[in-house]
């Protein structure tokens, strides 16, 4: 029995050798024990779980929601502006496009003509609309603005699930038997309080799902300004163009002034005649005093 088992026990103590060396190679490579090899294999395991890593190397990345914004510039021709800025309203309406606001400044004296366009796009059709846009005149600008929403998403949802909850277990304590009408009226009012602010979360996770499932887009058209080459007495033709409106300004000027001064002269004019009446008759009671005197 003992020489059929000699075999066995030749074949164990050989592999416990090699443990034995392995492990003494492993500890003299890392500079750790046995038992703290061990600890940090599952420290190493924990990290790796914590942060979503498998056994097959992948790596889970929590959702994150971006709200993305194009911004563009386009210059265009001031006779066919109009008719851009309706074409690419149109264009909108025949993928996933919904237009928030649009307008058109006709041209006036004082006016070049303008429009803007804000939109929401569906990301599988950004493209489609950023190309369409860009063929109704010359892109003078186009900028791209991003903002991580993760956090408030994040927030919003764990209120509705918190909330969600709550309504919950307040229902089903309004079908517990034996609830006196004073709890089952604080109850029901609590219920609604609840139901209203769930109501109120849903809207702002519906607001932030809109801004970022969805691009904003935001275009501006200007007309084209065209440079005109000046004439050697352009500066003249302009001088004899202002020279009517420097003579209104003048004329206006000198009524103003004449408008300001018919007051006073109600009063100034009484006291000059007052003044030299008193001045003439003060001379000639000096006058008459003179001539008297060499008489006497």
């Amino acid at each position: 029995m003992l020489r059929k088992s000699f075999p066995f026990f030749c074949l164990a103590a050989i592999l416990c050798a090699g443990c034995a060396k392995r492990a003494a190679m492993y500890q003299k490579a890392t500079g750790l024990s046995e038992d703290e090899s061990g600890l940090a294999g599952h420290a190493a395991y924990l990290t790796l779980r914590s942060s979503g890593a498998g056994y097959a190397g992948k790596v889970f990345a929590a959702p994150r929601f971006v709200a993305v914004r194009h911004k563009l510039e386009i210059v265009e021709a001031g006779p066919g502006l109009a008719k851009s800025v309706e074409a690419v309203v149109v264009f909108c309406g025949t993928i996933q496009c919904e237009v928030l606001s649009s307008s058109v400044t006709n041209e006036t004296a004082l006016l070049s003509p303008s429009g803007n366009i804000a939109a929401r796009v569906a990301p599988q059709d950004l493209n489609k609309f950023l190309d369409f846009a860009g063929k109704q005149g010359k892109i003078a600008q186009h900028a791209t603005e991003s903002e991580d929403k993760t956090a408030a998403v994040v927030d919003v949802e764990a209120k509705l699930k918190n909330q969600t909850d709550f309504r919950d277990s307040l229902r089903r304590m309004l079908t517990k038997p034996g609830v006196s009408v004073a709890d089952l009226l604080q109850i029901q009012e609590k219920l609604a309080e609840a139901q209203a602010e769930l109501d109120s979360e849903a809207t702002q996770r519906k607001i932030l799902a809109n801004e970022t499932e969805k691009v904003y887009v935001e275009i501006a058209f200007h007309a084209e300004q065209r440079t005109v080459s000046r004439g050697a007495f352009a500066s003249v033709g302009e001088a004899l163009r202002d020279s009517g409106s420097v003579l209104g300004d003048s004329l206006a000027a000198l009524i103003t002034a004449v408008a300001a001064i018919i007051p006073w002269l109600i009063v100034i004019v009484p006291g000059l005649w007052f003044l030299i009446k008193a001045v003439r008759w003060f001379r000639e009671r000096r006058r008459t005093a003179k001539a008297v005197t060499p008489a006497v």
